[in-house]
């Protein structure tokens, strides 16, 4: 009788579990339909050109000029680093600013801190000339 009672339970799970997968699987068969559906009539339906200009490549309509190998200037690299740098202080402040007040003064401290030493970072990029974006001049003496 208890063995009786454990197959039958372990039948209702199998069942269970066929009808969970066999709901996964119907889902599987209708998007990969739906997407091949789509593809078809994308085909189908979609415009062709055989014209000489629809092979080459542009950029906001203009043709391109040269290489696309450029070497990009390290100021480009440098503005991007200044960019996450900063921004990823302003969400954590304003994350800060958020929950002030439940953080009390142990918080206010911390965030001052955190500014200090990104303020102190930034005097030190400038200091090393890392801001000057223009050409060398040399003084004259």
């Amino acid at each position: 009788m208890l063995l009786a009672r454990q197959l039958g339970a372990s039948n209702f799970r199998l069942d269970e579990l066929l009808m969970t997968l066999w709901a996964l699987g119907t889902y599987f068969v209708l998007v990969l339909i739906l997407v091949v559906a789509m593809l078809v009539v994308s085909y189908l339906l979609g415009q062709r050109h055989r014209e000489h200009a629809t092979g080459s490549p542009y950029e906001s309509g203009i043709l391109s000029e040269g290489s696309a190998h450029v070497r990009l200037s390290a100021k480009f690299y440098l503005v991007a680093m200044f960019f996450v740098v900063f921004d990823l202080e302003a969400v954590f402040i304003f994350a800060w600013a958020i929950a002030g007040r439940e953080l009390g003064w142990s918080g206010y401290w911390e965030v001052l801190i955190f500014t200090g030493v990104l303020i102190s970072a930034l005097v030190y990029l400038w200091r090393l000339g890392a801001l000057d974006w223009g050409e060398v001049r040399s003084h004259l003496r």
